[in-house]
């Protein structure tokens, strides 16, 4: 996982420009919901890297890459974060949350499932809403 600090590229009296993503090819954008305690993912892509930008809330993303350790980091309103082929990933919402994800790779509409690939052990448990 990576967490990004996104840089303003342009401001006047009009507001501030900030670019997310630069030179990369994006299959899809989507848009996901987190009601306050909602858990998401816990599984892997094989081919996708994923950006999660938080445009409201706050969630908790935790990630784990084969063999390691899982580590995590709280993002909120504004925040950027990565994850890349065959990392471990799971989400939780914090707070009630939308968030945009940036693919690279399968993971839109009929490819959904494609290059998903559930985990036996969650990083979170839905049940205990905490690390697993």
């Amino acid at each position: 996982m990576k967490k990004f600090t996104l840089p303003v590229a342009h401001s006047d009296h009009r507001g501030s420009i900030i670019d997310l993503i630069e030179n990369e090819a994006i299959n899809s954008v989507t848009m996901i919901t987190f009601t306050k305690g909602a858990v998401r993912a816990n599984h892997f892509h094989k081919q996708t890297t994923q950006w999660n930008y938080v445009v409201s809330g706050k969630i908790r993303l935790v990630s784990a890459m084969p063999d390691t350790a899982p580590v995590q980091v709280v993002l909120e309103k504004g925040d950027l974060a990565a994850t890349y082929p065959m990392e471990q990933h799971a989400l939780l919402g914090l707070e009630d949350a939308e968030v945009l994800v940036f693919t690279k790779g399968p993971r839109g509409g009929k490819e959904y499932e494609s290059d998903t690939f559930r985990l036996e052990t969650p990083l979170i448990d839905p049940n205990a809403k905490g690390l697993a």
